[in-house]
């Protein structure tokens, strides 16, 4: 049985500018190189395209074209990482900026643009949340005072957490999520799931902070004015901890502004279209986005687009 030939990129290039920069006709370009018309032909009208910018669908053969492939195929890593279920709906949402700062982690040299062109073109599509206008208040509260004052810039480890609640529907009642981050590079170092939004909830991500952090010294924590962070039972818990605590002002929510990203990502760049089916599965679809995607799989801009684990580990 006779093998079907192979040539070289480079082979197909000079053969086909035989046609293209030399003016052989097909028939001598044959003559030639020893090669058939029909793959002359092709070679010719795929390298036109691509002298034109025109991206093929099967593999380039110019350079330029190899590598935005190449670019195409990184963009298309980065959201299949971001779909970590493989869910039907495609959590992707990643903004031009974020795939272009991802991108540059991975050695590849790309400007916003060039990423916004590169996704048009593999068809992805962002689905950034466009900016909510608040009210500002100014009521500090008489528990503790606004001590962080929006400074969420620290370079040091252990220094300064923030905390807060979000809730989802799990399909038949309400998820309730409690994060602890460290502001040093965004990294979630407690969590905890309950159906109710009470202070045993709070304090759960609290103490799994505490201790997995290696109980810290001279540790902030920041949250709002939310009756779990308010109670008795919450601030017994931040005085044996010997942790200072300090809120944000009544209905600012920009005095917490980290922590109102990080639960905006996880429901416009995460959480299924549909919602979920039961609560169990809720539960370990937020666990799945923090410890599977957000500390370890995702870039953030705040640490020039190296993941939380990372950044913290180059301190």
């Amino acid at each position: 049985m006779k093998t079907q030939p192979t040539y070289s990129t480079e082979f197909r290039i000079d053969t086909a500018n035989l046609v293209i920069k030399q003016g052989y006709t097909i028939r001598e370009a044959c003559d030639a190189t020893g090669v058939g018309p029909t793959a002359i032909r092709r070679w010719v009208t795929q390298i036109r395209q691509e002298f034109e910018g025109i991206t093929p669908s099967a593999n380039a053969i110019t350079p330029e074209q190899k590598r935005i492939q190449e670019l195409e195929a990184q963009i298309k890593k980065i959201e299949w990482e971001k779909d970590i279920l493989k869910k039907t709906t495609s959590r992707g949402s990643a903004g031009t900026r974020t795939i272009a700062g991802q991108l540059n982690q991975l050695g590849e040299n790309v400007g916003r643009y060039k990423a916004a062109s590169l996704m048009r073109d593999a068809g992805l599509i962002s689905n950034q949340p466009r900016k909510h206008r608040y009210k500002i208040a100014n009521d500090e509260s008489k528990i503790a005072l606004n001590l962080l004052k929006r400074q969420f810039n620290v370079d040091v480890i252990n220094h300064v957490w923030c905390g807060d609640v979000t809730y989802v529907w799990s399909g038949t009642k309400w998820l309730y999520l409690a994060v602890v981050m460290d502001l040093y590079a965004r990294k979630v170092v407690g969590w905890a799931c309950s159906d109710s939004p009470n202070t045993d909830l709070t304090c759960a991500a609290l103490r799994m902070a505490f201790e997995s952090r290696g109980r810290p010294q001279n540790l902030m924590f920041h949250s709002d004015q939310g009756c779990h962070y308010s109670s008795l039972q919450y601030r017994q818990m931040l005085w044996k901890y010997q942790i200072t605590q300090s809120m944000s002002r009544r209905g600012n929510c920009w005095d917490n502004t980290v922590m109102e990203r990080f639960f905006r990502s996880f429901k416009t760049e995460w959480m299924p279209k549909y919602g979920y089916n039961n609560f169990d599965e809720a539960k370990q679809d937020a666990l799945n986005y923090i410890l599977k995607h957000y500390n370890t799989k995702s870039g953030h801009s705040y640490n020039d687009y190296m993941t939380t684990s990372i950044a913290e580990m180059a301190a």
